[in-house]
């Protein structure tokens, strides 16, 4: 039985003035079974952050209609589009006086693979028939300390300093960059991009659940409403892309 892709792409504003996410799952014009998901949680004050994650997200589209996938890795496309888009980010610091930064996490998906690339807290997880396998670790001030033995999970979770990035794209330093990859994919394998505007209201098992219950579609629909319901009026802008493995004939990608 040949594999399909079930896959959506969905944000929402959340309780902010602005949406400075952006979110794009992008197939490749020539090659068939390739496309790109990508989602970047921008920041850095008005319109600043919205025009550097919408920057991350066109230099992924440029990069991913030039990559060639029998001649070129995709761990290479992956981190030259993140490298390009924190100079890119970098250099308009110059031109609007801003100081815009933005984290980025990419997939690409082709034919029997998954890699996957990320700098800041915007995750990658993924599942198999709603276990988890594997998550990203984010570039967390937070997550360093609990890598040293400072504090306990349970501390992370509320922790004052939760969202204090160690490196994003855009700023004075080098990015930092970490990569993935899987290549036993099978029928209920599922992958979900976020910002952290979604993964602060889940555990794994309940995101797990839900990818492997519902349709991509339906997924990215109950996880944004959950998540608005648990913000209480005091949410960040939300935004996934889902892709899910699955049995029968392939499907368009939908958002």
């Amino acid at each position: 039985m040949p594999i399909a892709v079930d896959a959506c792409a969905a944000q929402h504003q959340g309780d902010r003035k602005e949406q400075q996410d952006r979110v794009a799952i992008i197939p490749h014009p020539r090659a068939r079974g390739v496309a790109l998901a990508v989602v970047a949680d921008g920041m850095g004050g008005h319109t600043g952050g919205a025009l550097a994650a919408e920057q991350v997200i066109h230099t992924s589209k440029n990069n991913l209609e030039h990559f060639s996938p029998a001649e070129e890795s995709a761990r290479w496309l992956l981190e030259n589009s993140m490298r390009e888009a924190h100079t890119m980010i970098k250099a308009s610091r110059f031109m609007n006086e801003k100081d815009p930064h933005s984290t980025a996490v990419m997939l690409l998906l082709q034919p029997g693979r998954v890699t996957w690339g990320y700098c800041g807290d915007s995750r990658l997880y993924r599942f198999r028939d709603g276990r988890l396998l594997e998550r990203t670790v984010d570039h967390s001030f937070v997550e360093h300390l609990l890598a040293i033995g400072k504090i306990t999970p349970e501390q992370a979770e509320t922790h004052p300093n939760r969202n204090l990035l160690m490196t994003s794209l855009g700023g004075q330093d080098e990015p930092r960059f970490d990569f993935g990859e899987a290549t036993e994919l099978c029928a209920g394998d599922s992958f979900m991009l976020c910002s952290d505007g979604i993964w602060a209201y889940f555990d794994d098992a309940e995101l797990g659940a839900l990818l492997s219950e519902n349709s991509a579609r339906l997924a990215c629909e109950k996880i944004i409403n959950l998540a608005r319901q648990r913000a209480g009026g005091g949410g960040d802008n939300l935004s996934l892309a889902v892709i899910r493995l699955c049995e029968g004939a392939p499907s368009k990608a939908s958002k």
